[in-house]
């Protein structure tokens, strides 16, 4: 059912009147409300066979990044974070795209590598044209270990071979199974195959088979995000729009040109990207392997977004980048909180979740570059991160808030001044 993503006025609302208002908003059940309002959605059994050793369980804040029109259609995102600032940049960059549609975005077959290491190989040219040459009976013989794949129209589709002959362990073939794995992830699919196929191969080569895994450098499942921005919707009450959209190139450039900045400008990226992997119980550290690897693939590491003008002036930005998610198994099939983000979200395939994913990554570097280009990255992120060193000072109700504009009116925001601030309060 459509409905409009955008929250106003929600910031002043309380958790439990967001909820109420999201529930509705939503048609949640009255399960999914108890889910978001009650510690211990994770129930301790579902968790101890989730991992080993399990003692307890450890949550952070769920939150929801409104205004966000992905392909004309309206969402709410939800995000799993820590990090003060992040959920509001998003929302707020989110909000200045729906003048111009939003984000429009694309995304390849959710394509996936399994790696099969040969060694021991004596003539890897002539044994890399042998593994080519029976490429149909390696193909079938992988995709006999998953037929519910197969049914799904997924399935093992194109070997590769790379050869390294001088490697420090001597001539070694690297084998690549392609493997469109629908809507899963794909690491125990394309781990199972490659595994399937190694006696083959070894057959084949005369060689050894050693490794046997997925490639986390998922550069054939990409997925991509544009946005565009007039100059006027970028003025501020201190800077023109067209002199922010110059800023954001520049500092774009910056991160383009120069591994030490592209390190945080990714970090940025990730920062909205990440929350919303964690939400829906996907493996962010895949998608974080992924990402700084593909951000070499030139040789050199650089910026996973483009910033340009286009010939109207507006502010144009794209990402293009690998997005390893899935919307069945491991714990996205098994936390009660992922399912419900899905819910949330109301995705219906794991490309449209990998596309969300980088509109909210595309949003969040936005977000960064307009505060770098303009009053600077703490002005805004030290206002949300006073409420963090009031709560840890011993604030509580009402004393947040007078605590944190007095902190960020003396632009001090220190525990030591916030302890003293709050003492000198409760004492009158």
């Amino acid at each position: 059912m459509p409905f409009d993503s955008r929250l106003p006025n929600f910031r002043s609302f309380s958790p439990v009147q967001r909820l109420e208002h999201v529930q509705q908003l939503l048609g949640l059940s009255s399960e999914d409300a108890t889910l978001l309002r009650d510690a211990g959605a994770l129930p301790l059994e579902i968790a101890d066979g989730m991992i080993e050793n399990v003692i307890g369980k450890f949550e952070l804040p769920y939150a929801l990044a409104s205004n966000f029109r992905v392909n004309g259609r309206d969402m709410l995102v939800p995000m799993v974070v820590e990090e003060p600032s992040v959920v509001a940049a998003a929302s707020f960059m989110a909000k200045l795209t729906r003048p111009a549609g939003g984000f429009m975005t694309s995304s390849s077959a959710p394509l996936m590598r399994a790696q099969v290491q040969i060694v021991g190989v004596r003539d890897p040219h002539n044994a890399r044209l042998s593994l080519l040459g029976n490429k149909d009976e390696i193909i079938t013989l992988a995709n006999s270990k998953d037929q519910l794949l197969n049914k799904l129209g997924g399935g093992c589709r194109d070997l590769e071979v790379h050869t390294f002959v001088d490697s420090p362990r001597g001539p070694m073939l690297v084998a690549h199974l392609i493997v469109d794995v629908r809507d899963a992830m794909g690491a125990n699919t394309v781990n199972t195959m490659a595994e399937a196929v190694a006696p083959l191969m070894e057959r084949l080569t005369g060689g050894k088979v050693r490794l046997r895994i997925l490639s986390n450098l998922a550069d054939l499942r990409l997925a991509r995000a544009q946005l565009r921005i007039a100059p006027e919707h970028l003025d501020t009450p201190e800077f023109k729009g067209t002199d922010v959209i110059e800023g954001v190139i520049d500092a774009y450039t910056f991160a383009a040109i120069d591994p030490y900045r592209a390190a945080t400008h990714n970090k940025g990226i990730m920062n909205g990207i990440d929350p919303l992997v964690v939400a829906t119980g996907n493996d962010w550290r895949a998608v974080e392997a992924g990402a700084h690897a593909y951000a070499c693939r030139s040789g050199h590491y650089g910026s996973l977004t483009t910033w340009e003008k286009d010939d109207q002036g507006h502010l144009v930005g794209t990402i293009e980048m690998p997005m390893p998610l899935g919307l069945v198994g491991g714990a996205t099939k098994t936390h009660p909180l992922a399912q419900l983000s899905l819910r949330i979200l109301g995705v219906n395939s794991a490309q449209e979740l990998a596309e969300i994913a980088v509109a909210v990554g595309l949003a969040q570097n936005l977000g960064a570059l307009r505060a770098l280009a303009t009053e600077g990255i703490q002005r805004g992120h030290m206002a949300l991160h006073a409420r963090n060193v009031a709560l840890a000072a011993g604030a509580r109700g009402d004393e947040v808030d007078w605590l944190v504009k007095e902190m960020v009116a003396a632009k001090d925001v220190r525990s030591d001044r916030a302890e003293a601030l709050l003492h000198e309060k409760r004492g009158q």
